[in-house]
């Protein structure tokens, strides 16, 4: 596929590339919703220069916004990029190959062939081919002791072949859409509609992205497929980008058609149209900004491993993973050669960011200031 050629790492301090990590499901107040997470993704995008990010920050149902310093990794893929296994190609576009679920009623499956054509016709993106699934993959929704959402699918052989399907039939991405349960009288959903609730979608979502990623090792998201909700007159703003449309498929179609490819490292050598400046590697890491109380995933533990400057920012969830559960006051910090900033909201790690990346000691913004220390 076409290569985007990288002119934003041609120098190390033109950009500071940054992962930004908001875990799906946790009921973030920033990033639990609907795309909420965008115009903080976008400021911090302006500030590093290049940002890192999952489908759960990006994706907003019939809403989205495409920015070429944002690179949509899905979770798996960016947790395997902060361990090193991955490297990420930026490209001009992808071909998003769409995988539907048998589950889907004929009138579900309609509205989102309707939606893929909707984005070749209009925004020009490149879609196809389409696979069903030879049976329902039957979605099952849970909710563990912290409050978070998860689930899983009986049939995975089922998923998995009809993405190895899809792959080789020239598919270089793929956008899976699965019937997820309507829950019309669910009190968790008619909680999350108010603004105090965990998408209960959202953790299963993330278990059947995984599981193509790693199958495959190509750029996959995922869009649930349900019967549009009766309209509610009390509805919260940042639940709003679920009721606008028929389908969550155009954000993912979207983000997909100019995903980053994963590159294993140990074929990086071999990878036709490769070089050192048009892969992305965690070796040039400047920062990882993710909530306050979700330290413990493997994309943070790998960077803090790494000594990648830590930006940890107020964004309550049900999760309290946080510096204090791991031990990291400020003697553990300096005794791990570690720099972990605290930010009471995005505009502030922007802040940092931009410190980071300009070269200007973070101590020297601070009142009050203390004299340099000297060592006897």
């Amino acid at each position: 596929m076409p290569q985007l050629p990288c002119s934003n790492f041609s120098k190390i301090t033109d950009t500071i590339p940054t992962l930004l990590s908001v875990p799906a499901g946790i009921g973030c107040s920033i990033g639990g919703y609907a795309g909420d997470a965008i115009p903080s993704a976008r400021l911090l995008a302006a500030a590093s220069g290049c940002l890192i990010t999952h489908p759960n920050v990006m994706n907003g149902g019939s809403l989205y916004w495409r920015d070429p310093r944002i690179q949509y990794v899905e979770g798996y893929a960016m947790d395997r990029f902060a361990v090193g296994d991955f490297l990420l190609r930026p490209v001009r576009q992808q071909k998003v190959g769409l995988l539907l679920d048998a589950g889907l009623e004929s009138e579900l499956r309609q509205r989102h062939l309707q939606v893929a054509d909707g984005c070749r016709a209009t925004l020009g993106l490149s879609i196809g081919p389409v696979i069903t699934t030879t049976v329902p993959l039957e979605i099952r929704l849970h909710n563990g002791s912290s409050g978070a959402s998860w689930g899983y699918l009986e049939n995975v052989d089922v998923l998995l072949r009809a993405g190895e399907r899809l792959k080789q039939s020239g598919a270089t991405s793929i956008a899976v859409v699965t019937r997820f349960p309507d829950q019309l009288n669910s009190e968790s959903l008619e909680q999350y509609r108010k603004g105090q609730g965990v998408d209960d979608f959202a953790g299963a979502e993330a278990v059947i992205s995984h599981l193509l990623v790693k199958n495959l090792s190509i750029p996959c998201a995922h869009a649930p497929a349900m019967y549009p909700l009766p309209i509610d007159f009390d509805l919260d703003p940042r639940a709003a980008g679920e009721e606008i449309g028929y389908t969550f498929l155009p954000s993912v179609l979207v983000g997909l058609s100019q995903a980053p490819d994963l590159v294993r490292r140990m074929d990086a050598d071999d990878c036709p149209g490769s070089n050192s400046s048009s892969l992305l590697k965690v070796e040039q890491l400047g920062a990882v900004v993710v909530p306050e109380g979700a330290l413990g995933s493997e994309t943070v533990l790998a960077c803090l491993e790494r000594r990648v400057p830590l930006i940890v920012v107020l964004n309550p969830g049900v999760l309290e993973v946080t510096t204090e559960a791991f031990g990291l006051n400020e003697d553990a910090q300096e005794k791990m050669g570690l720099q972990v900033l605290h930010a009471r909201n995005y505009p502030e790690a922007a802040g940092y960011l931009l410190a980071l990346r300009e070269g200007i000691a973070i101590d020297s913004l601070q009142r009050p200031l203390q004299g340099i220390s000297e060592v006897n």
